[in-house]
């Protein structure tokens, strides 16, 4: 039982600006029995969703661009091509993907599959992010898309050949841990 094996002692918030940062000051019970005090900072910014879109007959899918500042911070050019996603803000998982599916590609999807859960970085961020896919065609366009620009979104929708994407992987042009995940999946289960 985890609560055998850690004491937290304190808990200080570090910063409550865009998001949650914490640093927690713990002992963990090490797998010899033995006690040992340990820091941890984490960063709490709520779950999310994220769906890949996919189209069984003509083989393609729906994937989304936009500018992501810490990658460009970190030597990328910032422009990531990406699967629709959203934090849940107190929604179901399944609700949230299908208003943020609507808002980012202009795309309505009646029927969502969950596929998986995972954690992305759990190493320092407490998000647990949900995986869906979902089929869609000409006629589940709705509109143009491109996201909510009062939330600072800029987003251009791509549909792409499922072996276009997937070489877009090997080559780098997507270097986003969720889309990747999404699209091995669709290769595996969905457009082989």
């Amino acid at each position: 039982m985890p609560e055998d094996r850690i004491r937290i002692h304190k808990v200080e918030t570090l910063s409550d600006d865009w998001f949650l940062l914490q640093k927690t000051t713990f002992d963990y019970r090490r797998s010899d029995g033995s006690w040992q005090r340990q820091t941890r900072e984490t960063y709490d910014r709520g779950n999310g969703a994220t769906i890949l879109l996919y189209n069984r007959e003509q083989r393609t899918v729906l994937l989304v661009r936009q500018f992501r500042f810490p990658t460009y911070g970190n030597g990328h050019d910032g422009f990531l091509i990406e699967t629709a996603a959203g934090l849940l803000d107190q929604a179901s998982p399944e609700e949230r993907i299908k208003a943020e599916v609507e808002e980012e590609t202009g795309y309505c999807v009646g029927e969502v599959r969950k596929v998986f859960e995972a954690f992305m970085s759990p190493g320092s961020v407490t998000e647990r992010l949900y995986f869906f896919v979902a089929e869609y065609d000409a006629s589940s366009r709705t509109g143009n898309g491109g996201g909510i620009a009062e939330e600072g979104e800029d987003i251009e929708v791509l549909e792409l050949p499922i072996t276009e994407a997937l070489q877009m992987i090997t080559d780098g042009r997507i270097a986003d841990g969720k889309t990747i995940m999404l699209l091995q999946y669709a290769a595996l289960h969905l457009l082989r």
